[in-house]
């Protein structure tokens, strides 16, 4: 699987890459990501601020677009 997704992008950017990714990270409880913190903030500083791990958010959303890509 190639990752599209990593860490350390910041969340605008995922979004404006990969608009379907909005979903799969809405599902992960990331309902804010269209609030002004999105512009400047990563995934993995998105994934702490809610009480997620970094790794596991990145991993759901590279599998979920691996899967509607298909």
């Amino acid at each position: 699987m190639e990752k599209k997704v990593t860490q350390d992008m910041i969340i605008s950017d995922i979004i404006a890459q990969y608009p379907l990714a909005v979903d799969a990270l809405m599902e992960c409880g990331m309902g804010c990501i269209s609030c002004p913190a999105s512009q400047g903030e990563s995934l993995a500083q998105a994934s702490q601020v809610h009480g997620l791990d970094p790794e596991d958010v990145e991993a759901y959303v590279n599998r979920y677009l691996e899967l509607v890509s298909q």
